[in-house]
């Protein structure tokens, strides 16, 4: 089923995507939840009209993006944590981890942004990657290492 999204939906798109999704999940969460409306020949046509104008807008998000990805780049993510004899940490490290050492590096970025391949949890120390969406356009892998906290 053909589906224009109204707004970011974590894990699927940005606002004005245009995508294929299962009718279940479009009639049942994303349509009544005001997520998404049918992508109807005159609402693309209208969305088309939108995306016209905001495109000088979207240049300077762009821009921003790149750079943030510079900023991201030259940065070193090293999070400290306690650790058992095991090597195990106490509690775990995730989005809202990384997150939160990137705002005290003057780095905004929402934890929704913020993707951990596989297991979104890590709760060993060790050397592991994240994925950052900038943009619709600019996605971002970032490597970080976990460290016990002495």
């Amino acid at each position: 089923m053909k589906i224009i999204l109204k707004k970011d939906v974590e894990n699927l798109g940005f606002q004005y995507d245009e995508l294929n999704v299962k009718p279940g999940y479009a009639r049942n969460y994303l349509i009544p939840k005001g997520y998404a409306i049918l992508a109807l020949p005159g609402t693309v046509k209208s969305i088309h009209e939108i995306l016209k104008q905001r495109s000088q807008k979207e240049r300077v998000l762009i821009e921003q993006a790149k750079e943030i990805e510079k900023k991201l780049k030259k940065l070193t993510i090293k999070i400290k944590s306690k650790v058992s004899k095991g090597g195990k940490l106490f509690g775990s490290i995730n989005n809202q981890d990384i997150m939160n050492f990137l705002k005290k590096e003057g780095i905004s970025i929402d934890k929704k942004f913020i993707r951990i391949p596989g297991n979104r949890v890590i709760k060993t120390i060790g050397k592991y990657q994240a994925n950052i969406r900038l943009h619709s356009q600019r996605e971002l892998t970032i490597n970080f290492e976990v460290l016990a906290s002495i």
